[in-house]
């Protein structure tokens, strides 16, 4: 379940700074930039918290190497879902889409990935320092 609600409030942050439909940061920001400058200001330093919150968890929980693995996973899956004729790539809404879920994916498994550590090997990671 942790999982779950790490990874809808990936997708939640992702998709409010940018998906296709006109709900989205990026075309509000750039619609209401010069009415509501203070506003809009204040929402991406928001949104830009929230990024700054997840993926710095992310890359001290997996590291480059373990996005680059959970994005090749993700993608496999994607690529397999396309050779058997489930998954289309024509709508270019629909690739948004999927790129957004695959983003937050990465985020949500970076963000469980050191509780998901502790339990299968029994120790907290602890960064080693030179004394």
């Amino acid at each position: 379940m942790s999982f779950i609600l790490r990874w809808v409030f990936a997708f939640a942050l992702v998709a409010a700074t940018y998906n296709p439909t006109q709900w989205n940061y990026v075309r509000w920001a750039s619609d209401n930039f010069r009415d509501q400058m203070p506003l809009v200001a204040l929402f991406g330093l928001i949104l830009f918290l929230g990024y700054v919150i997840y993926v710095s968890a992310t890359w001290r929980a997996i590291g480059a190497f373990g996005m680059l693995l959970v994005l090749a996973i993700v993608g496999t899956l994607l690529w397999f879902l396309y050779d058997r004729g489930i998954l289309s790539l024509e709508n270019g809404s629909l690739n948004t889409w999927i790129g957004l879920f695959t983003v937050s994916v990465v985020l949500g498994i970076g963000m469980t990935w050191s509780l998901v550590w502790r339990r299968i090997s029994g120790q907290l990671k602890v960064d080693e320092t030179d004394n």
